[in-house]
């Protein structure tokens, strides 16, 4: 089992990232290869550099043979994002259907777009927009792109299962952004980086970019570099800058694990917020509609339990589960369609399986599964509700009948065997 370690003790930026890869053993083939795949007139200068007397590798994003403006640099084009359309921008849904539509390994591809989508949804929520409003400046689109996609394709090529991953310096001063002159971290990196242990030492300039958040939390990484490692590779990538008396670099090591106390991460997670109230003069009805109304405004889940109040009251416990842009919406949503006169909020973090859904023919006609799996392992497969519901009630049959029918297809098809 390998396991990868990065220290961010002088932050973490794509082509930081890059370079600290090349340097760990990734073939640069391999990354001209994913930036080639891109098509989008990118590619990769690669070469060596020192920094506070540490040798390191620096990768530039070049744009037809052009190095794109700031590329390498730690101001990653802050100035890039938008709320509203423009003629040169390319939005969270277009970046997705390039990468989508890229030849990448699907593994690859997948940290990819999870790390694009990260990054969307910390802009949206700066900006007070849906993800798929945000919109990012062509130039700052091919830097974070091309960063994005060669990393996630490097970072798969090594094998690792799990990473690990130091406190994170963030840097200190300010940065010019489309918000005006913020201090560091940028308000795109602060919103990534919740939850994540930081501080600020070094020369005064932004150490960590949105880019760099974005990878750490696509990989899932653990915050515990002080987990025993047997190191057998380690890399250093460089920065755009090189302050006097500082080492602007990023180490990555991969190694194996010592000991057995060692905990293999198998699942991947991501972080929801809870809305939550207690509700004792509401109508089942009422009840009914606003939970639908939830989730059909984005809510992940809406549930209601029955509780005993003050005073013996038996009320209803409401719980929405949401992403973190949704909140302020569906918070607005609950005041409106409940008599309650307070949510209670907090943000969680939870582990999830790898869902994705596979349609089989059935007597009934045609029934999706969803299946759910870890690691590549099929650990449950259950059929659609609603497309059980439906073949149910047109061929005036059982749902049981249907369902056990589309499980039946999907066994015979010589699918994996569900384990759990």
């Amino acid at each position: 089992m390998k396991i990868g370690k990065i220290e961010c003790f002088a932050g973490i930026s794509g082509d930081m990232l890059l370079g600290a890869l090349i340097e760990a053993g990734v073939p640069p083939e391999i990354l001209h290869r994913a930036a080639a795949s891109l098509k989008i007139g990118a590619e990769l200068g690669i070469h060596s550099v020192d920094r506070g007397g540490i040798r390191a590798t620096k990768v530039d994003v070049l744009e037809h043979g052009v190095p794109v403006e700031g590329a390498g640099d730690h101001q990653h084009h802050h100035d890039d994002v938008h709320s509203h359309r423009h003629s040169h921008s390319r939005n969270w849904p277009q970046i997705r259907s390039l990468i989508s539509g890229a030849e990448l390994p699907k593994s690859a591809k997948k940290t990819a777009l999870r790390a694009f989508e990260l990054l969307a949804e910390a802009e949206a929520k700066v900006h007070g927009i849906a993800p798929e409003e945000v919109h990012f400046h062509e130039v700052g689109a091919v830097d974070t792109i091309t960063d994005i996609v060669c990393a996630a394709v490097g970072l798969d090529s090594l094998g690792v299962t799990r990473w690990l991953c130091s406190a994170v310096n963030v840097g200190s001063g300010f940065v010019n952004c489309a918000h005006g002159r913020m201090p560091v971290p940028a308000p795109a990196t602060a919103e990534l980086l919740k939850g994540v242990p930081v501080y600020s030492a070094g020369p005064e300039m932004e150490l960590t970019t949105p880019t760099g958040a974005a990878m750490l939390r696509a990989l899932g990484c653990e915050f515990d570099a002080q987990a025993p490692l047997a190191v057998g590779a380690i890399g250093y990538g460089a920065g755009g800058r090189n302050p006097e008396g500082f080492a602007n670099v990023l180490r990555l090591s991969i190694g194996t694990p010592v000991g057995a106390a060692m905990r293999v991460r198998s699942f991947s997670g991501d972080r929801v917020v809870v809305l939550e109230c207690a509700l004792d003069d509401t109508t089942p009805q009422v009840l009914a509609h606003a939970m639908e109304l939830a989730l059909e405004h984005g809510a992940l889940d809406a549930m209601a339990a029955p509780v005993t109040m003050k005073k013996g009251r038996l009320g209803t416990l409401l719980t929405v589960l949401c992403k973190p842009e949704r909140e302020d919406g569906l918070e607005k949503l609950l005041f409106r369609e409940t008599t309650t006169l307070g949510i209670r909020r907090r943000e969680e973090e939870r582990t999830i399986l790898e869902r994705e859904f596979v349609t089989v023919d059935t007597q009934y006609g045609k029934v999706r599964m969803k299946i759910a799996s870890a690691a590549g392992e099929i650990l449950n497969a259950m059929p659609e509700y609603e497309d059980c519901r439906r073949a149910a009630r047109e061929h005036d049959v059982a749902l049981r009948a249907v369902m056990e029918a589309a499980v039946a297809a999907w066994s015979e098809s010589g699918s994996a065997k569900v384990k759990a």
